[in-house]
């Protein structure tokens, strides 16, 4: 049996989103996002701890992120850990653990005027550099639609209307 690596994460960048292009032309955008969680302890004082976690999206999405997301911004990702082994400049071995995104959308809050309020993207699973199986989709939903889905127009023809 395989195991299972997947990540989900609501939180607020922290700072804009880093914009960069691999020699092939592929965007990549390197998020730090905060998800911040709350509780009251048993004296009853207020308690908050936030992490921060670094998230890296390839492609369309990218582009998406370098567009839409600012500082501040509330989003959702979907993806999987990653940690990758590298040298620094004195030649010693680094270790870094990210998120790479399979899937992002923009939430409301802080910096939220600028573009649509909610834009969903999906990326392909695999690597750079790896060959597509397709094109990558991306959706954009209009906030004041009160549902979202396909599952009306299959009723519709379902029933023949």
């Amino acid at each position: 049996m395989s195991g299972v690596n997947k990540v989900i994460l609501i939180g607020n960048l922290g700072a804009n989103p880093e914009m960069r292009f691999t020699q092939a032309g592929q965007a990549v955008a390197n998020l730090r996002l905060a998800t911040t969680e709350r509780w009251t302890d048993r004296s009853g004082q207020k308690q908050e701890v936030t992490e921060w976690h670094r998230v890296v999206l390839f492609g369309k999405t990218a582009e998406i992120a370098g567009q839409y997301l600012t500082k501040g911004r509330q989003v959702y990702i979907e993806g999987r850990i990653r940690t990758r082994q590298w040298q620094d400049q004195q030649g010693q071995k680094r270790y870094t653990t990210e998120i790479v995104a399979t899937n992002m959308t923009l939430l409301g809050g802080r910096g939220g005027e600028r573009g649509p309020d909610d834009v969903a993207a999906t990326v392909p699973a695999e690597e750079p550099g790896a060959a597509t199986s397709g094109p990558v989709r991306t959706t954009t939903f209009r906030s004041d639609i009160p549902f979202r889905g396909a599952a009306l127009p299959t009723r519709r023809r379902a029933l023949g209307l």
